[in-house]
């Protein structure tokens, strides 16, 4: 055998090996992300997902894990826009400079994968202006990734809680996010093919885009409602200084636990302080207790926060402390439903409005923000 037949011989095998072993190594990740896929529930997704009309299931895209890495420059902290007991949120950047938000799972558990898939199917199932719309998801990783539209301004929370941001948001902005808010619960209880329980209403779960639109997000712990019930019975789950009384004693969760959580919301806005605060007294550490206090013992000006107290606000936040009150009674049948409460909340716009002598197309476009549009699919 001549020199050049042994230096072909020795390209073709190496090629060949080349070859052998990048197959193998893509042999071997496709069955990695089919092992991620199945234990993150992904069969258990698509099933579900297959019982919608099929352009229900187009809406929602199945990621794969390779276009998430580039999106969020592998993760990089520098992406990371929030953090908590469920996880990560990344700022990934798709093809096209889509802008996007990709939540991320801190661990692999029952109950973990259980709110992704319940957020899937839940969401997919919703088209709602007020609120944040999932794109996709991926499991194809070791821990499962939602991806959804990504909103700018970040949560009610922090505007609400920081000094500097919390004087950007006028008395007529709160208002606008808690009728928005409220539209979309009402929505959720009512409007809804099957009615929907949210289950954690709260600032952190309401976020904000540049001009302060509310967008209610987290449904992971939401629950559908069969038409012919009324209540589910439940282990307690939800945040501290938002769960309902009567839920926690009885574990039957209704519609009116949803309007406690958001009566709590409201008192946040009008007084700026933290559901569940720790740095005050321990008898004052529940704000909807301290608020009812203050309420029944007529010094609810001790409470409001100084950027409402301005003047010709008297009356508008008098009018939204006492409907926050029926909010927070503690016999569920005793409180509002959303729907009134949304109603309230949009006549206290038109109030407000025709008292500041706006135009009426101001007027119009102020309470169509507050609104109940949404398209119901599924």
């Amino acid at each position: 055998m001549g020199l050049g037949s042994f230096a072909i011989g020795a390209l073709v095998v190496l090629v060949s090996s080349s070859w052998s072993y990048w197959i193998f190594k893509k042999r071997k990740l496709i069955i990695l992300k089919e092992k991620f896929f199945s234990q993150n529930g992904g069969l258990m997704l698509k099933q579900q997902l297959s019982r919608l009309e099929r352009s229900t299931q187009e809406l929602i895209k199945m990621f794969n894990s390779e276009e998430l890495k580039r999106a969020t420059n592998n993760y990089d902290e520098s992406r990371i826009v929030g953090q908590g007991g469920f996880g990560t949120v990344y700022k990934g950047i798709l093809p096209e400079n889509k802008i996007v938000a990709i939540k991320k799972s801190q661990m692999v558990g029952e109950n973990q994968i259980e709110q992704f898939i319940n957020e899937v199917v839940v969401l997919s199932q919703i088209n709602h202006r007020n609120v944040v719309k999932l794109l996709g998801y991926c499991f194809e990783t070791q821990v499962p990734l939602l991806v959804y539209e990504f909103i700018t301004n970040g949560t009610l929370f922090e505007y609400i809680n920081n000094q500097s941001k919390a004087s950007n948001i006028s008395l007529e902005n709160r208002l606008q996010i808690a009728a928005e808010t409220a539209g979309v619960l009402s929505y959720l209880h009512s409007a809804a093919s099957i009615p929907i329980i949210h289950r954690d209403v709260k600032a952190t779960n309401i976020l904000l885009d540049d001009n302060y639109i509310a967008k209610v997000s987290d449904f992971g712990a939401s629950r559908f409602i069969p038409l012919d019930q009324n209540q589910l019975a439940t282990v307690v789950q939800g945040t501290l200084g938002y769960l309902d009384p009567e839920y926690m004693l009885t574990s039957q969760f209704t519609e009116k636990s949803d309007v406690y959580s958001f009566g709590v919301v409201l008192v946040e806005l009008i007084t700026g302080k933290k559901a569940s605060p720790f740095d005050r007294p321990e008898e004052d550490r529940c704000l909807a207790m301290y608020f009812i206090s203050c309420m029944n013992n007529d010094c609810l000006n001790q409470i409001i926060d100084e950027h409402m107290v301005i003047e010709g606000n008297t009356e508008e936040l008098k009018e939204v402390a006492n409907l926050a009150k029926r909010c927070l009674r503690v016999k569920g049948e005793k409180r509002p439903s959303m729907k009134e409460v949304a109603m309230e909340l949009q006549g206290l716009i038109r109030k407000k409005t025709s008292r500041n002598d706006l135009n009426p197309a101001k007027i119009k476009y102020l309470l169509g923000k507050a609104s109940t549009g949404y398209v119901v699919r599924g």
